[in-house]
């Protein structure tokens, strides 16, 4: 009491402003991640004002910060300008400011990027799961119904440095599910193969896939374009993504993912990219923005990651895959090319500028496109999916594991 009551009258006036806006991120009476300005009210929003206007508030709202290990960040200068602005104009009420959201991304380091602002997104189940009839269809959060390969956009932010990836295949789990691109709105289902459900074989010593497996929304491999890199044609599906972070994800799930490399399998002949990314919430998400990067913190995936690939099939009677590369990944700047390259394709099939594919592109958001359609329409196309099926019982044999000698 003696030291608040000393630094009040003796520095409180007398201290100089500080150069930046102070923002707290994650704070307990507030959604985690938003950043806003601090509570105080002084006319300068300086700290020694805060202080001398209620020094122990000051003291308790400092300790709760570090106490709970929240970080600090700088607000640009372009941000306190607009801030400054504002609040000369006495239209603008203080409060409307406070309320404001300032940042969707909060920068931690050179190279990490946490997401805050992203886009939600929302799960609609139809049909039983395990069973021929289950599908998982997607809606905005405000309840418009959207296609995952159409109407989520690639790029979640516009420097193009974050992609969304659609999480078909939790990692650890059998289920083949795939986007469905023959069916209106595209929903996720279950891959069949002569008449029954598939799952992917547990090669030894792997279970199930080892990574979150999707696709990123808004690409196509072309199949009439011959790849230079490979000699192959796309697989005319969209381009695959493997998520390596830490957490396991759900079926459906939206995932903002930094790109880090690539493989290119090919199988059966045809191109098929893997691109590897990290999601970029991960707690190591810092550490990774290369291939090089994988490597170091993550030792082994990435041969693990290509060996996985060459052998899952062979319990199904079918030889290894092959690489292009000799399987050797490629770095980060090579995969975007090619994301991009997928997403230009993508471009094309959406406008109808390429016919005769088997893809729907029935879609919600894009405009100009031909296949655009009413979201009353879209709502029909739900309804008229199917609700009802029977789950299969799941055999035991999809946790045999199976063990390969390559020759």
């Amino acid at each position: 009491l003696f030291f608040m009551n000393f630094y009040h009258r003796t520095f409180s006036n007398n201290m100089p402003q500080f150069p930046y806006a102070c923002s707290v991120r994650g704070h307990p009476s507030r959604p985690n991640g938003t950043t806003t300005w601090p509570d105080h009210h002084s006319d300068k929003h300086r700290v020694p004002n805060m202080l001398a206007r209620s020094t122990t508030a000051a003291v308790l709202s400092l300790t709760r910060c570090f106490r709970h290990h929240r970080q600090l960040s700088l607000v640009s200068s372009s941000t306190l300008t607009a801030h400054l602005a504002t609040r000369s104009n006495p239209k603008c009420h203080r409060s409307r400011f406070h309320q404001k959201r300032l940042l969707n991304t909060t920068k931690t380091g050179s190279n990490c990027i946490k997401m805050t602002g992203a886009k939600k997104y929302q799960i609609v189940e139809r049909g039983a799961p395990n069973s021929t009839d289950y599908r998982v269809f997607f809606k905005t959060e405000d309840g418009q119904s959207v296609s995952p390969l159409h109407d989520i956009p690639l790029y979640a932010n516009d420097a193009k440095t974050v992609l969304n990836m659609v999480v078909e295949v939790p990692r650890w789990t059998n289920a083949k599910m795939e986007i469905s691109l023959g069916e209106g709105l595209n929903p996720i289902k279950q891959d069949v193969k002569k008449g029954k459900l598939r799952f992917v074989a547990n090669c030894f010593p792997h279970h199930g896939y080892i990574w979150n497996y999707g696709a990123f929304p808004q690409t196509w491999e072309n199949p009439d374009h011959l790849d230079p890199n490979t000699g192959c044609k796309g697989d005319n599906d969209p381009i695959d993504v493997l998520e390596i972070g830490s957490r396991v994800a759900k079926r459906g799930d939206i995932v903002q993912v930094k790109v880090l490399g690539t493989v290119a399998l090919i199988d059966e002949g045809e191109t098929d990219w893997k691109v590897i990314s990290i999601d970029v919430n991960d707690p190591v998400a810092d550490q990774l923005n290369d291939i090089n990067d994988v490597e170091k913190v993550f030792p082994g995936l990435l041969k693990a990651t290509v060996e996985w690939f060459k052998i899952y099939k062979i319990p199904d009677g079918k030889p290894e895959n092959q690489f292009a590369f000799n399987g050797e990944a490629k770095d980060a700047a090579f995969a975007n090319k090619v994301v991009e390259e997928t997403h230009k394709f993508w471009l094309t099939l959406i406008n109808k500028e390429i016919e005769g594919t088997s893809i729907s592109c029935l879609n919600t958001t894009v405009e100009g496109s031909p296949y655009l359609m009413a979201a009353d329409a879209a709502e029909e196309v739900l309804a008229k999916s199917s609700n009802g099926g029977t789950s299969e019982p799941r055999s035991d044999a999809i946790h045999k594991w199976h063990y390969i000698t390559l020759k």
